[in-house]
């Protein structure tokens, strides 16, 4: 999937952590092994879900033509048949965020436990753990993009609860709610709302995780996400770490991984990614993302214009704001 994990040292987080991180390459120690495997039966089903969505095609023409032919009851039918199962994939999606959201918080207790005096320590001695972060992150953006460039996804559901409500008051009986509840249906509703419902998930998940572990401090689980982004970053922009990655995968891996880190950080630390506080180099991040061919990162700026929670506030400098235009 990627190629990064070796860790070198940092003495200090204020200092640039300099690390290469083999993604690829990294096995569980015996301490991470519990946490990883847990992580790891999750992770086996994230090409999967992936895949089904990007080969989700909808049932426009069908809902189209039901629509404009009211009383047209085989075309009715048609397009409830077409609709039920993929609101059986929609449910699926939804409930594999639900797993991703609880494989988070079992690697966000690993790596911000006080085991380790600091993050570079955790990410050093936890690569393993490091590398299923990475790669959750991963999957969150790349389900994000997916997702915003199929409306039919939205369509298909919200047809299919007019239906199940006209459906309800004629007390025409529907399988289908034994599996999809009203109170389900509001949820998964809810999660397709939004317009990147995987980041979201976990930005939620993050925010969970913090205010339920009051006696952690909130600097563990930032500092956490600001020395994942650093390390990407050093990685993307020293060419000794780049030449050893094996692909250009792990290229685009580790931007999307830096991608996701700043957007949770954003959302978890109290001032954000772009304020002057931040321990993110925000501008060194863009430069790093403007560096590439344009036609590989414009979702990720994009990402990072439209899905962070700080980034128009009074307090942002304003060079990031023009990197960002």
């Amino acid at each position: 999937m990627g190629n990064l994990l070796k860790v070198l040292t940092c003495t200090d987080l204020e200092q640039e952590p300099n690390f290469f991180l083999d993604f690829e390459n990294a096995q569980p120690t015996d301490a991470e092994r519990e946490v990883w495997e847990q992580v790891d039966i999750v992770l086996k089903d994230a090409k999967g879900i992936l895949d089904e969505l990007q080969a989700y095609k909808g049932a426009g023409q069908e809902i189209r033509e039901a629509i404009s032919n009211p009383n047209d009851e085989a075309l009715q039918e048609q397009a409830w048949a077409a609709v039920v199962p993929l609101v059986g994939k929609l449910k699926k999606f939804y409930e594999f965020s639900q797993r991703l959201e609880a494989a988070l918080h079992s690697l966000l207790g690993a790596l911000t436990s006080e085991t380790y005096e600091d993050p570079t320590q955790h990410l050093e001695r936890e690569q393993a753990l490091a590398k299923q972060f990475a790669e959750i992150l991963h999957f969150t953006l790349r389900f994000d993009e997916l997702k915003m460039t199929n409306p039919a996804i939205q369509n298909d559901f919200s047809y299919y609860r007019r239906t199940l409500s006209r459906m309800r008051i004629n007390n025409v009986p529907a399988e289908i709610e034994n599996e999809v509840n009203n109170e389900l249906a509001n949820r998964i509703s809810l999660f397709y709302a939004d317009a990147t419902p995987m980041l979201k998930t976990l930005s939620d998940g993050t925010t969970k995780f913090v205010s339920e572990n009051k006696n952690l401090p909130i600097e563990n689980t930032t500092d956490c996400l600001s020395t994942m982004a650093t390390v990407c970053k050093v990685m993307l922009e020293t060419p000794e770490y780049r030449s050893r990655f094996t692909s250009e995968e792990t290229v685009s891996f580790c931007l999307r991984v830096m991608v996701g880190v700043i957007i949770l950080y954003d959302y978890v630390h109290p001032v954000g990614a772009f304020a002057k506080s931040s321990k993110i180099d925000m501008k060194g991040c863009i430069k790093v993302l403007k560096d590439q061919p344009p036609n590989s990162v414009e979702g990720l700026l994009n990402a990072l214009r439209y899905t962070t929670k700080h980034l128009n506030d009074e307090s942002t400098n304003k060079t990031i704001k023009s990197m960002l235009q």
